[in-house]
């Protein structure tokens, strides 16, 4: 009988592990967006950074974070120190510099260069289109990424123009996660 509630316990907490972000690369997210327009939400991530790490177990695998980046975004997760190759606009964005027998740190792929990424983690959010809207660097609450996942989505973003601006659509904004 034991056995049996072992089993059953480790099948429902894969089920539930498994009902994360639909994670994927870049050129997939872009190739998705030439069938159905959707705005991106990337993850650039380093492996040897504790934030990021603390961002993937605590932010995105928060039950609610979850259903609304799936719903309304194609997610992103993008190694700012690996070797995978980004068609982007025109240019393929590689990391030449890569050293497979280094520890630790690498150096940085030329994509997360030029989306200007000098802080990990950071969050990049793109326009259906594919254009860059903006860079949010450091972990962030489920509470915190809210803000930014809802104000980007519905485009709201575009009226926020000032310090003032932000500042009142923060202080009027209604968390719901």
């Amino acid at each position: 009988m034991k056995n049996i509630i072992l089993l059953l316990l480790l099948i429902s907490a894969g089920a539930i592990n498994a009902q994360g972000i639909n994670w994927m690369t870049m050129n997939e997210a872009l190739e998705a967006q030439k069938k159905e327009p959707k705005k991106i939400f990337m993850d650039v991530y380093t492996t040897w950074c504790g934030p990021c790490k603390m961002l993937d177990k605590n932010t995105f695998g928060d039950k609610e974070v979850i259903e609304y980046v799936n719903k309304n975004y194609y997610a992103v997760k993008f190694n700012a120190e690996g070797t995978e190759n980004v068609d982007y606009q025109g240019f393929v964005y590689t990391n030449p510099n890569y050293d497979a027998k280094r520890k630790g740190r690498n150096s940085q792929h030329l994509f997360a260069h030029a989306m200007k990424v000098t802080a990990y983690p950071t969050v990049v959010f793109f326009k259906d289109n594919g254009d860059i809207i903006q860079a949010v660097p450091g972990y962030r609450t489920p509470q915190q990424l809210e803000i930014f996942l809802k104000m980007i989505h519905s485009d709201d973003y575009l009226k926020v123009t000032t310090a003032e601006a932000w500042e009142a659509y923060q202080k009027d904004f209604k968390h719901t996660f």
